[in-house]
């Protein structure tokens, strides 16, 4: 999974421990709030819906980084 950096709707900074990522099947990212009031929990690049990003333990995080890749919505 690639742990993206933020919320592809709006940019957000969503780190690796965030409780308020949330991600479909194809690990789109987007905060809770834009899922909530912008995207009314639908994907716009899928049609799938979400679930809370899972949190990788700190040291499994060290040897599997996050991505540092921004994804914005075009």
């Amino acid at each position: 999974m690639e742990l993206r950096p933020n919320c592809e709707q709006c940019d957000r900074d969503l780190p690796p421990e965030s409780p308020d990522a949330r991600i479909c099947t194809y690990e789109c990212t987007f905060c809770a709030d834009c899922v909530r009031d912008v995207l009314h929990g639908v994907c716009p690049n899928c049609g799938g819906g979400f679930e809370r990003r899972p949190v990788r333990p700190p040291a499994q995080l060290a040897r599997h980084p996050a991505s540092t890749t921004r994804v914005l919505r075009a």
